[in-house]
């Protein structure tokens, strides 16, 4: 077992770096990460998914216990198998949607909008295909998607390429949301000055582990802040350029286990 002083933050991106594309989990990652925890190791999951579609890749890895990082920063949670849903809220930043909306919606008249109401589901102007979103769907008027603050909202634009939508942003000035381009025709966006990184500096505080002692894996844009804050920042090796320069260094693909690669490396410290 790891003496306390020597623990780890270990902080793991979910879809591409632990989950292959197909939302399959392969043993040995499973068992990698497993490992690392009973060194005695931080290990943090933070993604861009939300809440609930979180616990259940924390219940198939093991992880009941610990801190939690959802909706790309913007929500922190404690799981707690003693609570009745299985978590405590720790930390949640909000948002007005309402001027992004208004603004993308001119831009692309079209596109799938959606918020996340925490814990539950989201509110969309209209479905999802089926699959991409978790929890409960509430299909609402486009204006009752800013009837209050939340946490994130989601893009969906079948013609839009990750090129355009980093292009329509800065044309738009969207200055005040913090925006991730996921895969093609998929954006989130976030409170200003929000990201993975700036709960997971939460995250260290709250655990006592020194910046030094800092680790992240990853593979998406999102991860890139969250790269460059971990002392040891390491992409996965299918990566975009983008992603891999923001690291120290670069592990195996999906399709090779990076992930289990990486987490091996950090039992012979």
């Amino acid at each position: 077992m790891t003496a306390s002083e020597d623990r780890l933050l270990v902080a793991l991106d979910i879809d591409g770096t632990l989950l292959h594309y197909d939302g399959t989990l392969t043993d040995e990652v499973r068992r990698a990460v497993a490992e690392v925890r009973d060194a005695g190791h931080e290990v943090v999951l933070a993604s861009g998914r939300s809440l609930i579609a979180m616990t259940p890749v924390a219940a198939e890895l093991g992880i009941g216990t610990g801190l939690m990082v959802a909706s790309n920063g913007s929500v922190t949670v404690r799981l707690d198998p003693d609570e009745p849903q299985g978590w405590t809220l720790e930390d949640v930043v909000t948002f007005d949607p309402a001027p992004a909306l208004r603004l993308l919606r001119e831009e692309l008249p079209d596109a799938r909008y959606a918020v996340e109401d925490l814990g539950v589901g989201f509110r969309m102007n209209a479905l999802f295909p089926e699959g991409e979103l978790d929890g409960q769907h509430r299909v609402v008027d486009f204006e009752d998607l800013w009837s209050e603050e939340v946490t994130r909202v989601v893009v969906r634009s079948p013609e839009s390429t990750s090129e355009q939508f980093h292009e329509l942003v800065e044309r738009l000035g969207l200055d005040d949301v913090t925006y991730a381009v996921g895969w093609t025709a998929w954006m989130d966006l976030a409170p200003l000055g929000v990201s993975k990184a700036t709960a997971l500096e939460q995250v260290r505080r709250r655990v006592h582990v020194q910046p030094h002692r800092t680790v992240a894996l990853g593979d998406g844009r999102n991860d890139v802040e969250m790269l460059r804050w971990a002392a040891r920042g390491v992409a996965m090796g299918h990566a975009d350029p983008v992603v891999k320069e923001a690291a120290d260094e670069v592990t195996g693909t999906i399709e090779d286990d990076g992930a289990a690669q990486f987490l091996r490396t950090l039992l012979a410290t």
